[in-house]
């Protein structure tokens, strides 16, 4: 007996194979400012997000809502250009809904990528910094009932960030001059950005950087037994705030298009050396 609760994912999965016959398989999630990766997929087929049956729009600034099926480092890929976020007013399930779909399309890995807020004091404006674990502060995507279809009713989550694909990372941004940092994402709701006390705070707890995506799609990527490989790019630094300090929505984009080449580069790199 199908599952009911299944249908949408399939009818999407079904749409999709329509476009592209090829199986994907790393799924791509790229965030504020960093669709420019999509440029760098070969043989794209460009498909909107409003032609996906049962896909939402994506809303925020910065975020194109563009699926690309193409090829990456010579592995056939599916990149999200922009994504959903709770903030927007989207369930968790809507949120998720296009990893589902993706691992309904057969992908092995999801890499993901967003502009976030830097906590640690040893970060920049323009830092990557891969993400070898998160904290979340959003509702859990699995709440309700479980699709046991895509996995268990309790997912183990002790590596969330795949260490081997982490490990392959850092040697290759090693011989390609880039030098990327390594910390905890702290995700929250947003919209609002965060306090200077919330800061401190997420800090204390933790954080090394903080954002307001991300963490929903690893939830759900791991529930499916996908291996995940995150990057954040710092776009502002909460950890030093002077008097005059605002944050500005516009700021992030710029910041994290200027470092949209060194993450294109260390993605195509990673994924080229995939099995």
């Amino acid at each position: 007996m199908i599952n009911k609760n299944m249908q949408p994912y399939q009818d999407a999965a079904s749409f999709l194979r329509q476009k592209f016959s090829q199986t994907p398989l790393v799924g791509v999630v790229l965030g504020s400012g960093l669709g420019k990766l999509a440029d760098a997929i070969n043989d794209p087929v460009v498909i909107p997000y409003s032609e996906v049956p049962h896909f939402a729009q994506s809303t925020a600034m910065g975020h194109k809502g563009n699926l690309i099926f193409g090829h990456l480092g010579g592995k056939t890929v599916v990149a999200m250009q922009g994504r959903f976020h709770y903030y927007e007013g989207y369930s968790m399930q809507q949120v998720t809904f296009p990893i589902r779909v993706m691992a309904l399309l057969g992908i092995k890995y999801l890499f993901v990528s967003n502009a976030a807020g830097g906590i640690n004091k040893a970060f920049k404006v323009g830092d990557l910094m891969i993400i070898r674990d998160h904290i979340n502060h959003l509702p859990n995507p699995l709440i309700g009932p479980n699709l046991d279809e895509f996995g268990p009713r309790f997912p183990d989550m002790t590596r969330p960030y795949d260490p081997q694909i982490i490990k392959m990372a850092e040697d290759i941004a090693s011989i390609k001059g880039i030098a990327p940092k390594k910390g905890v994402y702290f995700g929250g709701t947003g919209p609002t950005y965060e306090t200077p006390a919330e800061y401190a705070f997420f800090g204390k707890a933790g954080g090394d950087a903080v954002g307001m995506s991300t963490v929903p799609e690893v939830i759900v990527a791991r529930h499916s037994n996908i291996r995940v490989f995150g990057v954040s790019v710092i776009t502002n630094e909460s950890n030093d705030l002077a008097d005059d300090y605002v944050n500005d929505g516009q700021d992030v984009v710029i910041a994290a298009d200027k470092a949209a080449d060194r993450l294109c580069a260390l993605f195509t790199e990673v994924i080229a050396n995939l099995d």
